[in-house]
């Protein structure tokens, strides 16, 4: 009992039985036994937040690796474009830049694998980490179009195409692309040892050869699967200012697709035309006809779109009626339902007109690309990286545009990031410059390095699921 008296609190209050009786110093050495609880959470919270912090240093240290590695190889990426744009090759006939391209994979240690959908390459690159896979794809064909930009690797090649003479030319900047994929591949493989996941090069032919191209090959020969592609990153030359980056959210390049529509009439001499029935006369109606599908008759409030005839032939003396006429051009439209509608409309517009002359007419649309599809939440995510690659004043989101692009196929079976990368030269107005698939396109090689660490940062970034700041 003395001792239950002594233990009185402070408060005049004493303990319930079995509680413990706490003293200033019996406080203490609790608190004492306490600490290396108390630095044992210290240390598993600075666990937890320390592989957060050590995966963004390394992240960091990526991104410094490729500058540095980017740098370094600048020259060799001129070298190389210059060396493809002074031997291009068409659609189908990429066997000297395929080689070239599989050499430097090999050399590169990659796994390498040729004759892919056609002459197309594919290299695969395993990281030493675990992660995702992405595909980077650039297109490798030229053009049937005889250069006229003088420059000491101008193209002097000649070939027939379509029965005429031409030259042969990269007038649309795949060299470029070429080159700058080439130079991603030297700097991601030489980081190998600290990457993670797995990345696809894809040196893809034909682009240029519509409907069929060369992705659809590609895709038919497995390139997106074992292992499947979580995500694609391309990029397409252009006229924009130079290093300035265009990108679309969703639609940024249209489908396309091809007509062939003939005409059959009745030849007659062409000072009787009553005797006969004039496919010239009936065809050009035709011609106009097809411009108010667009003008009258399509809600173009749901998205661009063009329809073009690009050739028409018929007869073959001037004092002669002929029997047929025929006329080839391209559908082109940023929405489905739109393209649907519009081929409808081509075949009825072309066929009532041809009726009410007493002619036929034969219409035949060969369906070619789908509308390329950026994954929005990919752009967004993506975003930041190219913004500190270029500057965020360089990037720019622009309206899709009309062209059409196979690399809508590879889009198709992942989610996607395709852009524009500008290269007029500071001096030159984009407006006046030779555009795309003109004889004067000409290319300022100081936008290839920007193409090489907008796409090489996309990647790294992307496996590495890291925030892009």
């Amino acid at each position: 009992m003395r001792a239950q008296s002594r233990a009185v609190s402070e408060n005049g209050s004493q303990p319930r039985i079995g509680e413990p009786q706490m003293t200033q110093q019996s406080t203490v050495a609790s608190v004492l036994r306490r600490i290396p609880h108390l630095l044992a959470g210290i240390v598993l919270l600075s666990l937890s937040i320390a592989p957060e912090l050590g995966a963004q240093d390394g992240v960091t240290a990526l991104r410094s690796e490729i500058d540095r590695r980017a740098t370094a190889i600048e020259e060799r990426v001129v070298a190389w474009r210059r060396d493809i744009h002074e031997h291009p090759e068409l659609s189908n006939e990429e066997v000297r830049t395929a080689a070239l391209v599989a050499e430097h994979l090999r050399s590169l240690g990659m796994e390498v694998q040729t004759g892919v959908g056609g002459h197309g390459v594919v290299g695969i690159l395993k990281g030493a980490l675990p992660g995702p896979v992405v595909a980077l794809r650039a297109d490798m064909d030229a053009l049937p179009v005889t250069e006229l930009v003088d420059l000491p690797f101008r193209s002097t090649v000649r070939t027939v195409y379509n029965g005429q003479e031409t030259g042969v030319m990269h007038a649309c900047g795949h060299d470029g692309h070429v080159a700058i994929l080439m130079g991603v591949a030297e700097v991601l493989a030489g980081m190998k040892d600290r990457l993670p996941g797995t990345v696809k090069f894809l040196f893809q032919p034909a682009e240029e050869s519509a409907p069929v191209g060369g992705a659809g090959p590609m895709i038919a020969a497995g390139v997106m699967d074992n292992p499947k592609v979580d995500a694609v990153f391309g990029l397409h030359i252009g006229t924009a200012p130079l290093g300035q980056i265009g990108y679309s959210t969703g639609a940024t390049n249209a489908s396309e697709d091809s007509f062939r529509i003939v005409v059959h009439g009745k030849q007659t001499h062409g000072a009787a035309p009553a005797m006969g029935i004039d496919p010239i006369v009936v065809g050009s109606q035709i011609v106009l006809g097809l411009q108010t599908i667009i003008s009258r008759q399509s809600n173009l409030s749901k998205g661009a779109a063009v329809v073009t005839v690009g050739a028409f032939h018929s007869g073959l003396r001037s004092n002669i009626i002929p029997d047929s006429a025929w006329m080839i051009g391209t559908v082109r439209t940023l929405d489905p339902d739109m393209r649907r509608d519009i081929k409808e409309r081509i075949e009825q517009t072309a066929t009532n007109i041809a009726r009410s002359a007493g002619a036929t007419a034969v219409v035949t649309i060969v369906e070619g690309y789908p509308v390329t599809v950026n994954n929005a939440e990919l752009v967004n995510r993506m975003l930041p990286t190219l913004r500190r690659v270029a500057g965020t004043e360089n990037v720019v989101e622009q309206p899709p545009k009309l062209s059409a692009e196979d690399v809508s196929r590879f889009l198709e079976r992942a989610p996607g990031f395709y852009f524009g990368l500008g290269s007029t030269p500071p001096d030159r107005d984009p407006r006046l410059f030779g555009a795309n698939h003109s004889p004067l396109f000409y290319m300022d090689e100081a936008a290839l390095p920007v193409g090489v660490r907008a796409i090489a940062n996309l990647a790294v970034d992307y496996l590495a699921g890291a925030p892009a700041k």
